[in-house]
């Protein structure tokens, strides 16, 4: 039986030009997460991070932070565990609906316009959005059963869109609609949280979800 940790990044630049790169509370949630496994184990024998900058820097800071190689034959990156483009999704709501996020919204305000636009992509039928619902929860489960093959325990670094999506499938496999518990799962995703699955022969299965005992509170963030 295998274990996957599937880790959050770490706190990425919200309003900055460059969304995709750790801020430094995201640089400390990720050294901090790699003490902690350094610690408590377990310690994972191999490593696949998303193609985004903020995946990669994700697993450079928990490898400073356990004193772990960040490269290697056990590292790999795979395109699959990308976040859906939220950029994208909140252009084209704003094109179908006219809705559009004030330049200078806060995070509060942001995060209701962010869950009205994503409600509708949920809900879209496929070839509304560049990237439709289905085929990104596709390309996670792909992404899922990929990193399964590998050597475990296997750490990987994604976003939360992409666990959220996992963890609602996994809770809810024979669902026709998943956007709602999805969307649920994916507002409470915490910065460099750790959700387990396990894979044994009847397949994968969701051990726990959202675990952050090692950060501290002023190190919890959601966005």
């Amino acid at each position: 039986m295998g274990v996957l940790l599937l880790v959050r990044h770490g706190q990425a630049s919200f309003g900055a030009d460059d969304y995709d790169v750790l801020s430094p509370t995201g640089w400390e949630q990720g050294r901090t997460l790699g003490r902690w496994l350094a610690e408590h184990g377990p310690v994972p024998a191999s490593v696949v991070h998303g193609g985004m900058r903020r995946h990669r820097e994700s697993w450079e800071a928990i490898a400073e932070g356990a004193h772990w190689p960040a490269d290697g034959e056990a590292v790999q990156e795979d395109a699959d565990w990308a976040e859906f483009d939220h950029l994208a999704v909140l252009a084209r709501y704003a094109e179908l609906t006219g809705a559009v996020v004030p330049h200078d919204a806060d995070r509060r305000t942001f995060q209701a316009h962010f869950e009205q636009a994503t409600a509708h992509w949920t809900g879209a039928s496929e070839g509304v959005y560049p990237e439709s619902w289905t085929t990104f929860a596709t390309r996670a489960a792909r992404a899922l059963h990929a990193a399964a093959e590998r050597p475990g325990p296997t750490l990987v670094l994604t976003s939360g869109g992409v666990i959220a999506a996992l963890a609602a499938s996994l809770v809810l496999p024979a669902a026709a609609d998943l956007g709602p518990t999805w969307s649920r799962f994916n507002t409470v995703v915490v910065n460099s949280a750790v959700t387990r699955v396990i894979v044994g022969p009847t397949g994968a299965r969701l051990l726990t979800f959202n675990e952050h005992p090692h950060l501290p509170r002023e190190l919890v963030t959601y966005r």
